[in-house]
């Protein structure tokens, strides 16, 4: 009767136990569930983010690109602005000023004395290719005559009683300016066939002036159209 007592209360005592462990096993069952419903939750939301992270990453780096192809377009243009302004300036094509000298040839006002040439009382399309010459070496920047931009396409030929120039046609007084430094224009001048001129100056009566400007206003050239020649191409 004790043993079937004793063994009743080991019996209920691990029911006891049983149940105990069953609950604990629920509990513990629960709490990994949620854990691992956090972690399915958790994981998709790293992936989105990771996911929105490389997005703008590509996207800034598209960014930086379209930015640098920019900039490196407006570099190109600003040089391509600067050469061609340059290229402009050199061919004659800008209007100008700036300091330097006018110098005015005349035909002479006298009357041809005997048996004297009477080529020697007019100026002649030499006069002012010399004038031209002695100007270029003394550093001119730019030069004009009777409001004729001088370029390298200009020619100055006699044409008779006038001297054409730029293809018009020009008579005396003929007004050369040019742009530079005004000692130095002045010492190629002297150098290079001005005291011949002041010779005939004093023997036939031509007008031979020479002026120290301050600022000078210079037209533009004329583009000149080419018809024949062709730029060369690179590798050819």
């Amino acid at each position: 009767m004790q043993l079937e007592i004793r063994e009743r209360s080991l019996l209920g005592l691990g029911s006891v136990l049983i149940g105990f462990l069953f609950v604990m096993l629920l509990k513990a069952h629960g709490i990994a569930g949620k854990e691992s419903i956090g972690q399915e939750t958790a994981v998709p939301s790293l992936v989105q983010t990771e996911l929105e992270n490389q997005q703008i990453s590509v996207e800034n780096d598209k960014l930086r690109q379209e930015l640098g192809k920019y900039a490196q377009g407006q570099s190109a243009s600003s040089l391509a602005n600067q050469q061609l302004q340059e290229a402009e300036m050199n061919g004659g094509l800008v209007a100008v000023s700036g300091p330097g000298i006018r110098i005015t040839l005349d035909d002479s006002k006298r009357t041809v004395q005997g048996q004297d040439d009477l080529n020697n009382y007019y100026i002649h399309e030499q006069y002012i290719r010399e004038v031209f010459n002695a100007l270029w070496n003394g550093g001119a920047e730019a030069i004009a005559v009777n409001g004729q931009r001088v370029t390298s396409n200009t020619e100055v030929f006699c044409g008779g009683s006038f001297i054409q120039i730029n293809g018009t046609r020009q008579m005396p007084p003929y007004v050369i300016e040019a742009i530079g430094d005004k000692n130095n224009l002045t010492a190629a001048l002297k150098f290079y066939g001005w005291d011949r001129l002041g010779d005939f100056q004093q023997q036939y009566g031509i007008t031979r002036k020479l002026e120290s400007e301050q600022n000078l206003i210079l037209p533009a050239g004329k583009l000149k159209p080419y018809r024949f020649a062709q730029p060369v191409k690179e590798g050819t």
